[in-house]
């Protein structure tokens, strides 16, 4: 009996793709024309745009994924200068120290910041707490300088999300497995050869050549179909409808590759507590905001991946990406390009705003920190009204339901349980695969 995944984005193709290899008989349906969910790939008037993920790390699992599906000769690295990152402070950008070894040395913090980070290495571990922020676990181990300029800027760039909201274990659990291995985190990190960056890579043609490649090669693959009721039948076996009508196949399984909030619909009639819980998971809106500006009316370097604006610098933006300076072929020649983040968890206010003024007010932004002369010669926008998942106090509820409904046989690949990255998200589907082939 063949499994049913409802939902085409990364998840869903890659639990279908191993699925497929392994010779077990599946479905995968996605309700619109293009596969790929958030990753989004779109040319517009010469430039190349990413609207979902700009880049990727590439864990061992993607490169497996990159191979096994001939694309490996097509990988692009980003350039050197991507190992560099920005943050601002007190108006001005200043490289960010890349390793933790250099937080004593580099100069970025004070000099009472770095007695803190010398006196975690002899500070005790405290007990787990399952309640615990990153802001709080970062406070309590180093101090507030630490969460308001390294914490809170890499987690509104990566997250969209508050640190003082989202919860150690369930996003960092990393940071106190180390801290209860070693009683400290920078000890934990120098013993295990923590702090070593992954290639940062994309797909010549962009990110959607990898979700295009596989829709591709996947023989039940049924787009332009949506899912809009699940009904579990005596048997535990279950059966779909569409607007059309009830499919005729009974599913042994489901995989929910869904954001969470379209999960909870489907399962709703059946699995009202479990829907609840899902429906609950919070997903700030956020807006990108492309700007191109000839090279010249540029006087900042842009030497590096990006700049990002910590919440106390007071900012319209949470930053930018230097697109250009990790891939030169995203714009005309003698152009560069920014891809600015407004909103997220920290900055909804500025996400809702209309288009013109966000634009306007990212413009005026950009022309003050990077000494910009002129009008820009082309900006774009695109909106998520539900950007990313926040693993705050919501998301734990949704993930006991996820284990829930495992049990009745309806299994969840999808970034609201297996973390926000696209990394993250194939090494779930590819676990998530192999469990379902000995079912």
């Amino acid at each position: 009996m063949a499994i049913a995944i409802i939902g085409g984005g990364i998840s869903g193709l890659t639990v279908a793709w191993y699925l497929q290899q392994a010779g077990v008989a599946y479905d995968l349906f996605e309700a619109s024309d293009r596969a790929g969910g958030t990753i989004r790939t779109q040319p517009t008037e010469g430039y190349l745009l990413e609207t979902g993920p700009n880049s990727l790390q590439l864990s061992d699992d993607l490169r497996d994924l990159v191979q096994d599906l001939g694309l490996t000769e097509q990988l692009q690295d980003t350039a050197a200068v991507s190992a560099n990152r920005y943050v601002l402070r007190n108006g001005r950008y200043r490289k960010l120290p890349g390793k933790p070894q250099q937080l004593l040395f580099d100069g970025f913090f004070s000099l009472k910041a770095r007695y803190h980070i010398l006196r975690e290495l002899s500070r005790p571990a405290a007990p787990t707490d399952p309640n615990e922020t990153l802001a709080g676990f970062i406070r309590r181990r180093f101090d507030q300088e630490l969460v308001d300029y390294a914490l809170n800027p890499f987690i509104s760039g990566i997250y969209a999300g508050d640190p003082e909201q989202l919860l150690l274990h369930k996003t960092f659990p990393q940071l106190a497995a180390l801290e209860q291995a070693h009683g400290s985190v920078l000890k934990g990190f120098a013993k295990s050869g923590g702090g070593q960056r992954r290639r940062i890579v994309s797909l010549q043609g962009g990110l959607q050549t990898l979700t295009n490649t596989l829709t591709q090669r996947l023989t039940h693959y049924h787009s332009g179909q949506a899912i809009t009721s699940i009904n579990q039948q005596p048997d535990g076996t279950y059966q779909l409808s569409t607007s059309a009508g009830t499919l005729p196949t009974l599913y042994s399984a489901l995989v929910l590759a869904l954001p969470a909030y379209a999960a909870a619909a489907l399962l709703k009639p059946q699995f009202a507590p479990e829907a609840a819980a899902l429906a609950n998971v919070y997903y700030p809106p956020m807006a990108a905001i492309y700007s191109a500006y000839p090279r010249l009316a540029v006087t900042h370097p842009l030497d590096g991946f990006g700049a990002l604006h910590p919440k106390k610098e007071n900012r319209y933006a949470a930053g930018s990406v230097w697109t250009t300076s990790l891939f030169s072929d995203r714009a005309p020649a003698n152009e560069v390009l920014f891809t600015t983040f407004v909103g997220g968890a920290q900055y909804e206010e500025q996400a809702r705003q209309p288009e013109a003024a966000q634009k306007a007010a990212v413009h005026q932004e950009l022309s003050q920190l990077y000494g910009i002369q002129g009008q820009p010669t082309w900006q774009f926008r695109y909106y998520w009204e539900q950007a990313i998942p926040q693993f705050d106090a919501r998301i734990v509820p949704a993930h006991a339901a996820a284990v829930t409904l495992a049990e009745q046989h309806i299994y969840t690949a999808a970034n609201w349980l297996a973390g926000v990255g696209v990394p993250d998200c194939i090494r779930h589907a590819r676990k998530l695969s192999r469990e379902l082939e000995n079912t």
